[in-house]
C-alpha cells in the first residue's frame, strides 16, 4: 500500500476504496474513484506493479489454520485488513504509522506525505503541472501550485545546470554584463 500510495499519489480514501476490477497490472493502470465520484486513470510504475503482484499472490495463500482464499470477486476490495474485510483509512493511517516507528527518520510519513511527496517529486523531475494536475485529481491548477514549493538546492542546481551563464567564471561573467 506504501509503494501504490507514494508511486501514484492517490489520496488515501482511493487507495483503501480500489477493487481489483479497477486494475489493469498489465498497461500499469489503475482507475479511481476520486472527490465528488469522479473517475480517473491513474498510471502506475514498476515498483508498484511488483508490489501489488506479490500482495495479490501473498493474500491468496493459506495461512497457518484457515482454508486457502476463495478466488476473490472482481468488485472485491484489494486492500484487506488482517480480518479480510476491505482495509479502512483509518487502519491504513495506523499501520503505516506502526511501520514509520520502527525509523525516527520515518516519523513524518503519513498517507498525504506520501501523496506530497509523490506530486514534488514528479514536478522536481521536470514533470508539467497539468499532468500532476491530472494524477493527483485536482480540478484547480491551482492546488497543485501547492507543490511547486522547490526546494532552494533544487532551483541552485537547475540554473547551475540549465542556464547559460550559470557555468562562467566571474571575469567571463563581468565581461558579459559589460557588453
Amino acid at each position: 500500500m506504501v509503494e501504490l500510495a507514494y508511486g501514484s499519489g492517490l489520496r488515501v480514501s482511493e487507495l483503501v476504496g480500489i477493487k481489483l476490477q479497477q486494475m489493469n497490472l498489465g498497461a500499469g493502470l489503475i482507475v479511481v474513484l476520486g472527490k465528488g465520484n469522479k473517475e480517473r486513470v491513474v498510471p502506475i510504475g514498476g515498483a508498484s506493479k511488483r508490489a501489488l503482484r506479490e500482495y495479490l499472490h501473498e493474500r491468496s495463500r493459506p495461512v497457518e489454520g484457515k482454508p486457502a482464499a476463495r478466488a476473490a470477486k472482481p468488485n472485491a476490495a484489494v486492500f484487506l485488513s488482517r480480518f479480510g474485510r476491505p482495509m479502512t483509512r483509518q487502519a491504513f493511517f495506523k499501520s503505516l504509522k506502526a511501520y514509520a516507528s520502527s525509523d525516527p527518520r520515518l516519523e513524518w510519513i503519513s498517507p498525504h506525505t506520501l501523496r506530497h511527496c509523490f506530486a514534488t517529486h514528479l514536478l522536481e523531475g521536470g514533470a508539467d503541472l497539468r499532468a500532476v494536475q491530472e494524477m493527483l485529481g485536482h480540478s484547480d491548477i491551482s492546488t497543485t501550485q501547492i507543490y511547486t514549493h522547490l526546494s532552494k538546492s533544487h532551483l541552485r542546481k537547475v540554473h547551475r545546470t540549465f542556464h547559460p551563464r550559470a557555468t562562467m567564471s566571474k571575469a567571463a561573467r563581468h565581461d558579459a554584463e559589460l557588453n
